[in-house]
């Protein structure tokens, strides 16, 4: 089973927003809060909120690094994650995230613990970001399954296309960044409420055996 990282492992909608609004302090050399972010900006593409604040400018990447540093101290795995990640390795289920974060962020954001429960970590320096296909298709290459066999359970469009191009089921995580209509309008093939026993629903849902994922 993969899994994105914002928004379905970890809760870090305040992060995210901290960072846009640190990093717009700074290169706008004016206070911008969170408040002052355009409506979705969670949602929406970096560049794109920076142009409504009035940045056009290229985005450094180590005043990008300061600012998200910063920021994850407010981001918190969500807490079935642990047991999650136990129930499918029980299970003999491959597990990985497939994330546009790079590697050195996705140390920030989760702890030894939750990593260590993960098999394969696909970052923004592996291959093409998503929607394009390229990450999922590594991830299941190094856990050794089949598209066919195999479910991405992700928060926004570009999740659900990047599943559906990779031939991979695509499954809505209704506790993320995106709501259930547009996580089914891109294409899941369900959106789950919340993330009850989520282990036992993937499992039910698609009917994953062993090593599947």
């Amino acid at each position: 089973m993969l899994f994105d990282l914002d928004g379905v492992l970890v809760d870090s909608r305040h992060a995210q927003l901290a960072t846009l609004a640190g990093f717009a302090t700074s290169a706008l050399g004016r206070r911008v809060t969170i408040a002052d972010l355009p409506a979705g900006a969670a949602t929406i593409p970096r560049e794109h909120v920076l142009a409504e604040l009035g940045y056009a400018g290229a985005i450094n990447p180590d005043s990008w690094d300061a600012a998200t540093a910063t920021a994850t101290l407010t981001a918190e795995v969500f807490p079935f994650v642990a047991g999650t990640l136990a129930a499918l390795r029980a299970a003999d289920v491959g597990t990985g995230i497939v994330t546009l974060r790079s590697r050195q962020r996705v140390d920030w954001f989760l702890p030894p613990n939750i990593l260590g429960l993960i098999d394969v970590v696909v970052c923004y320096e592996d291959a093409a970001p998503k929607p394009a296909p390229d990450g999922l298709l590594l991830a299941l290459d190094k856990l050794g399954v089949s598209p066919g066999d195999a479910v991405f359970i992700g928060d926004m469009e570009s999740d659900m296309h990047a599943a559906r191009a990779a031939g991979v089921t695509p499954i809505g995580s209704g506790w993320g960044f995106s709501g259930p209509s547009t996580l089914t309008r891109a294409g899941a093939a369900v959106v789950l409420p919340h993330a009850d026993d989520l282990a036992g629903t993937l499992l039910s849902l698609t009917g994953t055996g062993r090593r599947g994922a």
